[in-house]
């Protein structure tokens, strides 16, 4: 008798852990490009996880949080799933070890981000929640019976059987292909940061796996909404930068401008903490201006402890950030767009999920609200291990197969060209002019690789919306709505 086929879950991240851990006792198949932590972008988040669980705050608080950074794009069934989950995510979460940081009187610690009304974000490690959720996601899939894990796997194709997929093809680190059979596949690739010249996620995190499904004719949604992080450390030369996490506008540091003067009084009523996309475009201005700095000299001697990844980034380079002001510039930092799906992560294509930041539901409409994304992977990646648990294992695989590949990759100097493009048509500031620019000039990548080919569905999509909408800012045409 044959072993049962698995659930095949592509990406290593928070997303892919928590819908392989939450599908126990189906058998998974866990492929990643990396080992360990190492090649998430769920590592690098220096923001924590927003969840009303403190008694004077509510599920319905940030719902409302969530539409109003969204520019109300969102769908608001997937965001009451989102925000009335969060409890039961975080109390998951310790329950698999993570020690969220703690106030002196040993409840959890509350704090602020921006676009929130209130303090709501638990942290672990201080700026460290990503490597310190990941450390406890990891751990426990190691120790999960039911989870094959396998790293130095490339996922390039899909095999589909009379229109469903049924497998993946992989290329392995000793160059290897093979095809591999499972009851279900999932998707949790994360991003689309490493097309952009300036990223807070790591290089890899290129849109694989959206390339994947649209070159299987999966359906897309929003794919022009692309989130830039305000504050990245403006490091010139480097593509992937240390982030600057948000929680230190919560805690005084303010923006300023060449000249020292406030970058978001007047600007917003939140002003150094209003949301992602607004504070991104200032900043964006600003550093066209002559630069853009986080003046966070207001921590003082508690920033190692409060903020040990910001601060040691800071001090590698040179910067000490208690007394010296920060040089930022946006990055591209998350993808509001991608496979569509619905609640459940169910894609177009029948065999076919996907969730994390691969996948877009809907719960961020236009924009991302501060420490949505890691409560994202959870709350969605756990709803969608519960439906991978009673998937029928189907048997061995009969009739006709086709496997559909993504094109070759980009060489070197094709890809920081196509960064380039990506960063000035494609960032927090956008023209008709420069997107149409921009496609024209994509035409060519697009032929020659897989890069080039989403590249152009995104420039595509950011065309078709000739209105502003949170993240995508159009200069040349007044605001929606």
């Amino acid at each position: 008798m044959s072993a049962p086929a698995p659930v095949i879950i592509v990406g290593g991240g928070i997303a892919g852990l928590s819908a392989a851990l939450a599908a126990a006792p189906a058998p998974v198949l866990l492929l990643a490009r990396a080992s360990g932590t190492r090649g998430a972008a769920s590592t690098l988040a220096q923001g924590g996880i927003a969840a009303a669980i403190d008694p004077g705050d509510s599920p319905q608080a940030h719902a409302r949080d969530t539409c109003v950074a969204g520019s109300f794009h969102n769908d608001p069934a997937i965001v009451d799933l989102l925000t009335a989950n969060a409890g039961d995510a975080v109390r998951w979460l310790q329950a698999i070890g993570v020690d969220f940081d703690r106030a002196p009187d040993g409840s959890l610690q509350f704090c602020r981000e921006g676009g929130h009304d209130r303090a709501r974000i638990v942290h672990a490690g201080g700026d460290a929640t990503g490597a310190k959720v990941m450390e406890a996601l990891v751990a426990a899939a190691r120790g999960a019976g039911h989870i094959e894990r396998h790293a130095g796997v490339d996922v390039d194709g899909l095999v589909l059987r009379d229109g469903e997929v049924c497998g993946v093809c992989v290329t392995r680190a000793d160059g290897t292909r093979e095809a591999l059979h499972g009851r279900a596949v999932v998707l949790a690739t994360g991003g689309i940061g490493g097309l952009f010249a300036q990223t807070s996620n790591p290089a890899d995190a290129d849109g694989n796996g959206l390339a994947l499904a649209l070159a299987a004719a999966a359906q897309a949604r929003d794919l022009e909404f692309v989130q830039f992080h305000p504050t990245a450390l403006a490091l010139p030369g480097l593509h992937s930068l240390p982030l600057v996490t948000e929680a230190l506008r919560g805690a005084g540091a303010r923006l300023l401008d060449v000249d020292g003067a406030s970058l978001m009084e007047g600007v917003h009523p939140l002003a150094d903490l209003a949301p992602r996309d607004i504070v991104a475009r200032r900043v964006w201005q600003a550093c066209r201006d002559g630069g853009a700095w986080l003046d966070a000299h207001k921590v003082g001697a508690a920033f190692p402890q409060r903020f040990p990844t910001v601060f040691q980034a800071c001090m590698d380079h040179g910067i000490d950030p208690r007394a010296q002001p920060i040089p930022v510039t946006p990055a591209a930092h998350f993808h509001m767009g991608g496979i569509k799906v619905d609640a459940d992560g169910r894609s177009s294509l029948p065999g076919l999920f996907a969730v994390g930041e691969v996948a877009c539901n809907g719960v961020h409409g236009a924009n991302r609200l501060a420490s949505n994304s890691l409560l994202e992977g959870v709350v969605f990646g756990r709803r969608l291990g519960a439906l991978l648990r009673t998937l029928p294992d189907g048997g061995q695989p009969r009739g006709s197969f086709r496997m559909v590949r993504r094109k070759p990759s980009l060489d070197a100097m094709q890809l920081d060209y196509l960064r380039a493009l990506m960063m000035q048509a494609m960032g927090p500031l956008r023209t008709g002019a420069t997107l149409q620019a921009a496609l024209h000039d994509c035409m060519a990548l697009a032929s020659s690789g897989w890069q080039g080919a989403l590249a152009q569905r995104m420039l595509e999509a950011a065309l078709r919306r000739t209105e502003s909408l949170g993240a995508h800012h159009r200069s040349d045409v007044p605001l929606s709505g």
